[in-house]
């Protein structure tokens, strides 16, 4: 059994606890509205401009993107312009169909053993599909939560809120009518694929056995962020007036400490600065990598052009000319021909 997810549940717990009784019990409200907020903003830009520019400085010495079909190469064979780019327009295609729709996990395939010797291919459809909407339902939150961080509103704000929440319901006297509060819908696939992502990993033991305690820490962080989300909006009614003026103050270096917001609001936000201010330093800066990544961002035309290694320096190489007239004479006694006599 992989007990790591035990651990990073435990440590979340931890920090559920440590934003829970420091509002509630202990009254640090400045602590976790102001100074953990702006030291996880200055941790998390700071450590993802450096990690980016670790990868942009990193020489790449060959042509290395991975492909999955035909090279270009003779005019009669058809080349596949986008699991082979030969071009940066391919190139630019493949990026946007990897990072919008994550066509190789879409295409990605699993094996088995059965009957003792069978292979059997299964295709990871369930995983593409978790995987897409847990991306774009986390990018549509994000987006909508703008809105507490700029004013006026930007209308594509406003846009994705309102596709967000085309269907409002109110539940009146047990009976469910179209009106109002909105419930959006991206709050809820984001936990649900968050949720489908880690019993994944805890119930199929190929991945529960590769799983580490750093792969299941987001996993409920995410959820924790996510379910006290969902607290404030349909069950707590937090004041959102107040939530807006706070984090106007904070975008504004003008922060001050919200009135009547209640303690999840602060576990929320608790949650969202340790995210951050771990992000630069997790596995999920693959927002950032899969874009200076060289199998992902390189042409294929090694048959067209040469790539020479930038890390070569000049040296002085032995020529077969010193060669042989260093060894002429042995060479001539050895019977191997030679290109001068003298």
């Amino acid at each position: 059994m992989n007990a790591n997810y035990i651990f990073s549940l435990i440590a979340v717990i931890v920090l559920f606890l440590l934003a829970y009784l420091g509002t509630e019990a202990a009254g640090l409200h400045v602590l976790f509205g102001v100074v953990i907020p702006y030291t996880a903003g200055i941790i998390f830009v700071a450590g993802f401009i450096r990690k980016i520019m670790n990868w942009a400085y990193s020489p790449v010495p060959f042509s290395i993107p991975s492909t999955c079909g035909q090279q270009k190469s003779l005019p009669w064979i058809t080349p596949a312009e986008i699991d082979n780019p030969f071009t940066k327009k391919g190139v630019i295609v493949r990026m946007a169909l990897e990072v919008l729709f994550f066509r190789s996990l879409f295409r990605n395939f699993r094996f088995e053993l059965k009957d003792g010797s069978k292979l059997s291919y299964i295709w990871e459809k369930w995983l593409w599909l978790a995987a897409l909407a847990f991306h774009w339902a986390f990018l549509a939150v994000v987006i909508r939560h703008l809105r507490f961080f700029t004013e006026p509103v930007p209308f594509f704000v406003r846009a994705v809120e309102y596709l967000d929440s085309f269907f409002r319901v109110e539940v009146v006297n047990t009976v469910v009518q179209i009106g109002l509060p909105g419930i959006f819908i991206s709050g809820i696939v984001l936990l649900a694929a968050v949720i489908y992502l880690f019993l994944r990993r805890v119930f199929i033991p190929q991945v529960n056995y590769i799983s580490l305690a750093s792969d299941y820490f987001p996993l409920f962080l995410i959820m924790g962020i996510c379910i006290s989300g969902i607290l404030m909006r349909y069950f707590l009614k937090t004041d959102i007036v107040s939530v807006k003026a706070f984090t106007m103050g904070l975008v504004t270096f003008r922060p001050a400490i919200p009135q009547g917001v209640g303690s999840v609001f602060y576990v929320h936000l608790f949650f969202v600065s340790v995210l951050l201010a771990y992000f630069p330093f997790s596995k999920l800066m693959h927002l950032g990598g899969i874009f200076m990544s060289p199998t992902r961002n390189l042409t294929a035309d090694t048959r067209a052009r040469r790539h020479v290694n930038p890390w070569n320096y000049p040296v002085h190489v032995h020529t077969y000319q010193e060669y042989e007239d260093d060894f002429r004479e042995k060479m001539i006694e050895a019977g191997l021909p030679v290109e001068k006599v003298q």
